[in-house]
């Protein structure tokens, strides 16, 4: 673990920074906007059930992102488009009982809050009432304009994500989002409607590093890069990417910090060895 320094363990009002820091209470988005202002990075990672989100609490992230994403990771679908409300509100549900201390952000599955400002409020209302999450992140810049600021009227905060939206697929592919002078113009036209309407965060995906250091400049609100380069305030990986727990070809932006996959299954070997040769369970493994 590296050293924090002074600004970092500090906040404004004496309490322990985002990462690192012990608290008896949930981080809020109050606290997300301090660290803004005091020039702190902090770390956010996906969650999707009650044991890994504990993990995590445990080892101090002070942001979890129930993400859509799960319908990749855990549920078995090809994108994010399929997962209904009804999942994450029980997968949101489940990492708010595993944490403690983090700020539980649930997302807005594709169709939940599309239609417009009604429908976000009752699809977020949800998320907050049954889940108990803190915060609720939807896609979209200026479309998501209006959405975003009934939510934040309502006392709903809001994370924004522009850029490569991954609900939008079947739209505009996987790829880097604002290149070219007008896609960076919409980009930041993106980011100051998602400001202007209230939203606490936005998730930069997949942004030039360039687009995204701007952004962060320009913007009062803490940005969260996700293949944004490493200017922004914040960054965000899938934990199954993150921890080597997903098979196949990753993102260029993905760093993995332990390859799960491969323990997991040499573990389940050995186990099942074990059971065909006969030398599980022995005799310190049975009731007498």
């Amino acid at each position: 673990m590296t050293q924090l320094s002074a600004a970092q363990t500090k906040s404004s009002d004496g309490s322990k920074a985002l990462y690192g820091g012990k608290g008896t209470r949930r981080i809020t988005v109050r606290d997300i906007a301090a660290a803004k202002e005091r020039g702190e990075k902090w770390p956010m990672l996906t969650a999707y059930d009650s044991m890994t989100a504990s993990v995590f609490d445990e080892a101090g992230i002070p942001v979890m992102l129930v993400g859509d994403s799960a319908g990749n990771c855990h549920l078995g679908y090809e994108t994010t488009v399929p997962v209904t409300l009804d999942e994450m509100t029980m997968l949101s549900a489940a990492v708010v009982r595993g944490t403690q201390r983090a700020l539980i952000v649930g997302d807005l599955p594709f169709g939940s809050y599309q239609e417009g400002p009604v429908q976000a409020l009752r699809s977020a209302t949800r998320l907050v009432k049954e889940a108990g999450v803190g915060a609720v992140k939807l896609e979209g810049g200026e479309r998501s304009h209006r959405q975003i600021e009934l939510l934040v009227e309502s006392g709903i905060p809001v994370m924004a994500h522009i850029g490569l939206t991954p609900q939008s697929v079947n739209a505009m592919g996987y790829r880097v989002q604002g290149r070219g002078e007008e896609a960076a113009a919409q980009l930041l036209r993106d980011a100051k409607a998602v400001q202007d309407a209230g939203a606490f965060a936005v998730v930069l995906e997949l942004v030039p590093a360039e687009l995204a250091a701007e952004v962060t400049r320009v913007l009062h609100i803490p940005t969260v890069g996700i293949g944004a380069g490493a200017e922004t305030d914040a960054q965000v990986l899938v934990w199954t990417d993150m921890m080597g727990l997903t098979g196949g070809r990753m993102p260029k932006f993905v760093k993995q910090y332990a390859q799960l996959r491969q323990v997991m299954g040499d573990a389940a070997k050995a186990f099942a060895e074990d059971v065909v040769g006969g030398t599980f369970p022995q005799d310190e493994h049975s009731v007498h």
